[in-house]
């Protein structure tokens, strides 16, 4: 399914003002509940190109239960990568190369666009019919679908955390919510 459609001025105007709106009561909110500790420090990009994902935590300072998260994740190296690199599914299909699997060594090829489960690591030796879910996910950042932004982050097909990035290929995207949406200018 496509999602890409030309943003128009009003459309990013109107946007931006319920961007605004909605931070501002989630932060209002999040400021008022005492029960956390402030945020950490963002990790390391679990990719160093093709968009992967960073994360952050933070502590319950409650002796019972907090609302909300401790863990928010938010999208880094949002450069392409260089067409050497390949597939970032492939890849992590080829590291089992080298593992026997019911006593035979295969070359793996990645399986993509899983509807059942889009961030599992499902792999077809190459030359059979021999699908097998080599991993129960995927490293954080793979893509779940090829022709999408979403990703997967701790096995969960998510949209980007980062509202706004700048790619030099694709231009300044908008990624909207549940990743239905990507207003490009």
């Amino acid at each position: 399914m496509e999602c890409c459609r030309r943003a128009t001025p009003g459309t990013l105007l109107l946007f931006l003002a319920f961007l605004l709106l909605s931070s501002r009561t989630a932060r209002s909110e999040e400021d008022r509940d005492g029960l956390w500790d402030a945020w950490g420090p963002w990790s390391e990009c679990s990719r160093t190109c093709g968009g992967g994902a960073s994360y952050s935590l933070r502590r319950c300072l409650s002796s019972k239960s907090c609302e909300g998260r401790n863990i928010r994740y938010r999208t880094c190296s949002n450069v392409d990568c260089p067409p050497e690199a390949g597939d970032f599914r492939a890849q992590q299909c080829s590291a089992h190369n080298d593992v026997k699997h019911h006593g035979q060594f295969y070359e793996w090829l990645p399986v993509s666009n899983d509807p059942d489960n889009p961030c599992s690591l499902k792999c077809q030796a190459k030359g059979t019919t021999l699908v097998v879910e080599l991993a129960p996910k995927v490293l954080d950042g793979t893509r779940c679908y090829t022709e999408s932004l979403d990703m997967c982050i701790s096995g969960l097909c998510q949209v980007s955390a980062d509202l706004f990035s700048f790619n030099l290929s694709r231009g300044f995207q908008c990624l909207c919510v549940n990743g239905l949406h990507s207003l490009t200018l």
